[in-house]
């Protein structure tokens, strides 16, 4: 334990002292759990920062409207603004609004109009919203510790880089529940990694539940152009190798960025990281094209998050680049039947 997480570790003590007792107060309904009318997917992590959630509400939505269904993203937002429950529009990842947060932008980028999507504290509400709207499948974001709603399938993500946010609570480590939170969990998914059986061995102390690997996998680096048309952008992918990049980010995990970067055969000449959800300003961007310039770079790239939070500053490089990823899901097939199965036992046991 380093020296500043020993002056914060005696705040974990009445920190864990809460989680349990709401925890407890849920199991024996003491508090009530709400249900919506219909199908609720759980996506949700143990720790603070970015697992991987929004690839993953990505990846079981594109799935579920595959297959004909009424789908709806519950999301809180960053801030927890509510704004009405409704289909996604034509954002475009240059937009010059900040219409809601950068990850609802993506998801309403990404998914255009085939996915409804309700933003608020109130999960509950706003799925009541989409249901009367004809909407039946429900996957919430960053649901883990909501128990507020109650959900059929509770899908628990874990950072493989990472898996135990330095083993301690909050505020001392990255741990939002004790890792025996983890008997909550339907279906477990190792993040970042396709063979982790060390990690693997220490979730299956605290739960029997399967057990699924998934890895970023890059669709395509695309222009930050606001002249770009969003579905049909140029492709870097190949024509950046030779490049030295400088990267750029305001995202939960920042290495794990450049970690993709340097995997998926980049080389990375420099860097620079903001908080999460960061909204660059001119002073920003200034910053980074001299950073870039000072390591020796010859293009920019950032994440697809980022470039909803771009608006603010104008770049004088025409060679800035952002990554368009999804998730690559070892024995996918297997994964979707665990959901599909357990949501319709679920269904079943309710009738």
């Amino acid at each position: 334990m380093r020296f500043s997480q020993s002056l914060l570790w005696p705040l974990t003590l009445p920190y864990a002292a809460a989680v349990n007792l709401r925890t407890r107060a849920y199991r024996i309904d003491l508090l009530r759990q709400k249900r919506l009318d219909g199908i609720v997917i759980s996506v949700g992590n143990l720790t603070t920062g970015g697992t991987g959630k929004t690839p993953m509400v990505l990846w079981i939505a594109e799935r579920l409207a595959a297959e004909g269904k009424r789908v709806g993203i519950l999301t809180r937002g960053y801030g927890g603004k509510t704004q009405p429950a409704k289909t996604g529009g034509g954002d475009s990842p240059a937009a010059k609004e900040f219409s809601s947060s950068d990850e609802v932008q993506l998801l309403r980028h990404r998914l255009g109009g085939r996915v409804a999507i309700g933003v608020g504290a109130d999960r509950f509400a706003r799925g009541s919203e989409l249901a009367k709207q004809g909407v039946e499948w429900f996957v919430l974001d960053d649901g883990f510790q909501h128990l507020a709603l109650a959900r059929d399938v509770n899908i628990l993500l874990i950072d493989s880089t990472n898996p135990f946010g330095g083993g301690y609570l909050l505020p001392a480590g990255r741990l939002r529940e004790p890792r025996t939170a983890l008997a909550r969990a339907d279906i477990v998914v190792i993040t970042r990694g396709d063979y982790t059986p060390a990690v693997q061995a220490a979730v299956r102390r605290y739960t029997a539940a399967p057990i699924f690997n998934a890895s970023p996998r890059l669709d395509s680096i695309c222009p930050v152009d606001a002249g770009a048309a969003p579905d049909t952008p140029a492709d870097g992918t190949e024509t950046l190798r030779g490049e030295k990049l400088f990267a750029f980010c305001g995202i939960g995990n920042p290495g794990a960025f450049l970690d993709n970067l340097r995997g998926w055969g980049y080389s990375v000449a420099g860097c620079t990281f903001f908080p999460d959800h960061h909204r660059y300003t001119q002073s920003d961007v200034e910053r980074i094209e001299a950073a870039a310039h000072n390591a020796g770079a010859s293009a920019l790239i950032c994440t697809e998050k980022d470039t909803f939070n771009l608006a603010g500053g104008r770049w004088q490089s025409e060679n800035v680049w952002y990554c368009r990823i999804s998730f690559q899901i070892n024995r996918e097939q297997e994964f979707w039947r665990a959901i599909k199965s357990k949501a319709e036992a679920r269904e079943a046991a309710t009738l």
